[in-house]
């Protein structure tokens, strides 16, 4: 199975970030592991890489407190990297990774690498705060498949020349793209390309994480209903999501619901895109949307080609804030009419692009217009799955197939 450098490498391990530790957080089986090895390998400091899950790692620690400065003396690198892999599952581990970082930031560079805890603590108060930077690894995208650079992916000052870029001179590259509607951005199964490894991966991967993360990061009791709340989410892909139809159906309070959704937001089942409340006075404001890290979890050709697009677009978001000095959000369009346009990137707050996912249709439905004019005249560009041409009206809407604008 081929090793695929991924974005976050060239972003994460810039000289930019000096001190502070390399926080890497982002779903489970996405490669954080793999990167952080990769890295290690790469400067030769292998042996200074601790999972924390194992007891063999725990018992250490708790019988030789800083084994680390015992480590480096085999080191003859200066300024290696070092590499602690879930240790946010050790009691008070922010404790204990800031007594490693004070007693060593001057001696090493630090990954860290993991899932919920080490993304959901910073909502509280934060012991490391000043130490660290975080980055967000999702799963691939296509054009890291393709083995593209990272400046592929990157916006240009204005939308009109971030679509020309990611249209001019390219090949469509529906096969790939449909490796990944059909196998998911897992490296894992995507690189294996097989359907039986597939289907034995799939249906140990959300049960695990419910069973495992969720149990130990949740008071949570009932693991079944949360079960059935993610047998019955994926059918709400696309829409605004109704926790009150949900909570009927599974016979629970509203805030149960509402907790066990936050839960799998946590855990990076899901991610969440809420509507965009300024400039047009008849937008909804209520429900988030919600999509799957693992868009393999839906079975309508539509909704999963939706969740692909969605994935794609927050990926390249969460990658342009890591790397760039704008602020990029990502909105969905929705007015009180049921009008709505699928996603609508903002740039430091302004509204800068609007894209369309569409299974074939070429016509540009009359309410994305509105939407582009109420917005300022942005562009538009409508996604197509089986399409391979290109259209363009008007000068900036554009009707491009997938396959061509992600490659």
């Amino acid at each position: 199975m081929r090793n695929i450098k991924r974005y976050i490498e060239d972003i994460a391990f810039s000289n930019i970030f000096s001190r502070q530790m390399r926080f890497i957080a982002g779903p489970r089986q996405s490669g954080k592991t793999t990167i952080a090895k990769n890295k290690l390998k790469q400067s030769n400091t292998g042996l200074l890489y601790y999972n924390w899950d194992k007891k063999q790692i725990r018992d250490r620690y708790r019988s030789e407190t800083d084994f680390l400065s015992k480590d480096l003396l085999n080191i003859p690198s200066k300024n290696p990297w070092v590499c602690f892999d879930e240790i946010h599952k050790m009691p008070k581990w922010k404790n204990i990774l800031k007594d490693y970082f004070d007693t060593h930031e001057k001696k090493v560079k630090f990954i860290v690498t993991g899932s919920a805890r080490l993304d959901m603590f910073r909502k509280s108060g934060d012991s490391l705060a000043g130490r660290y930077f975080l980055f967000k690894l999702n799963p691939l995208i296509l054009s890291e498949l393709l083995g593209k650079k990272v400046n592929n992916i990157l916006p240009e000052t204005n939308a009109h020349n971030y679509i020309e870029k990611a249209i001019a001179g390219k090949n469509c590259c529906q096969k790939e793209m449909e490796k990944i509607l059909k196998f998911s951005g897992f490296p894992e199964p995507l690189l294996k390309d097989n359907t039986i490894f597939f289907k034995k991966w799939q249906d140990s991967y959300l049960e695990r994480i419910v069973k495992e993360d969720l149990r130990d990061l949740s008071s949570i009791r009932q693991l079944e209903k949360v079960m059935d709340l993610l047998f019955i989410l994926p059918s709400k892909v696309g829409s605004p999501l109704s926790i009150n139809s949900i909570r009927e159906d599974l016979e629970l309070n509203f805030n149960t619901v509402k907790n066990y959704i936050n839960y799998l937001i946590i855990t990076y089942i899901l991610f969440e895109i809420p509507p965009y409340q300024k400039r047009l006075n008849r937008l909804v404001k209520k429900e988030k949307k919600i999509y799957f890290y693992d868009l393999t979890s839906i079975n309508g050709e539509a909704e999963r080609f939706e969740n692909f697009i969605a994935l794609e677009l927050k990926t390249r978001v969460d990658l342009w804030n890591d790397i760039l000095e704008d602020k990029y959000n990502i909105y969905f369009l929705r007015t009180r009419d049921g009008k709505e346009t699928d996603f609508l990137i903002t740039k430091n707050k302004i509204p800068f692009i609007l894209f369309e996912a569409k299974l074939s249709s070429t016509k540009i439905e009359k309410h994305h217009y509105l939407h582009s004019k109420h917005l300022g005249n942005i562009p538009f560009v409508q996604l197509v799955k089986n399409y391979d041409s290109l259209a363009v009206e008007k000068g900036k809407f554009f009707v491009v197939p997938a396959s061509r604008f992600f490659s």
